[in-house]
């Protein structure tokens, strides 16, 4: 029989509250959703507190010292995607970070590469 704390956890994953709690309850970033490929990257602007900030949204602050998609920031910080997406919406709302914009046609791999790419994961 399980006690009532193994209904929050979960051996493999660990806590299953942990999330909820990151973002505080929210479920969406205010103003704009942030896309699954939309890049973002630090302002260079300093916080206003910094003992405020979280350590996931120091994290994504140094991660986003370069331009980071937003798929790979919730991949290095192993959260969900919509956890990722309240997260960065907190840091633009502080404008900390901002999105940058799409690459230009001449900066997007050609079909070619891409279906070498596609081909080569096909493969593992």
């Amino acid at each position: 029989m399980s006690s009532p704390k193994d209904r929050w956890l979960d051996r493999d994953a660990g806590p299953i509250v942990r999330p909820y709690a990151m973002t505080r309850g929210r479920t969406r970033p205010r103003g704009d959703a942030f896309d699954l490929m939309s890049v973002v990257a630090v302002t260079g602007r300093m916080p206003y507190d910094s003992r405020r900030l979280s350590p996931e949204h120091l994290r994504i602050l140094s991660l986003c010292r370069a331009p980071t998609p937003v798929v790979d920031v919730a991949s290095d910080l192993a959260v969900p995607l919509g956890v990722a997406r309240v997260l960065l919406g907190d840091l633009r709302d502080e404008a900390l970070i901002t999105v940058v914009d799409a690459p230009q046609n001449d900066q997007v791999p050609h079909e070619g590469v891409l279906r070498e790419v596609l081909s080569g994961l096909r493969a593992l």
